[in-house]
């Protein structure tokens, strides 16, 4: 195996395991609100699905509000093909959150596929 592949065999692999979700949200960056669907969440972040076009800079801070989450606060890791990868900020208020949501609301979602 070439040092390229391994590499990208690395950058695969994540940290934390995501969980598939379809939840309708909001997310809000500097003077931007757009509503958009969380597709995936982890315990240290989640993605996100545009339905319109916004325009976040990676590294910079947003607000993610939803009925079940709450307002979450953090960082825009990567924003390609109308989907942001957000990372929470790692502070007591955002873990709870987290927690509590996994604890009471969460419903892994399975996708369906048509013949």
């Amino acid at each position: 195996m070439t040092v390229a592949s391994e590499n990208t065999l690395k950058a695969d692999i994540r940290s934390v395991e995501r969980s598939r979700v379809r939840m309708d949200s909001n997310v809000r960056y500097m003077k931007q609100l757009a509503n958009c669907r969380i597709v995936n969440i982890s315990r240290k972040g989640l993605a996100v699905e545009l339905y319109t076009a916004f325009h976040a800079a990676t590294g910079s801070t947003i607000q993610v509000e939803n009925d079940d989450i709450g307002l979450m606060e953090g960082i825009v890791c990567w924003n390609k093909g109308g989907r942001l990868g957000i990372q929470f900020r790692q502070n007591s208020k955002s873990v709870a959150q987290v927690t509590a949501y996994f604890r009471h609301f969460h419903h892994e979602v399975i996708p369906v596929l048509k013949s």
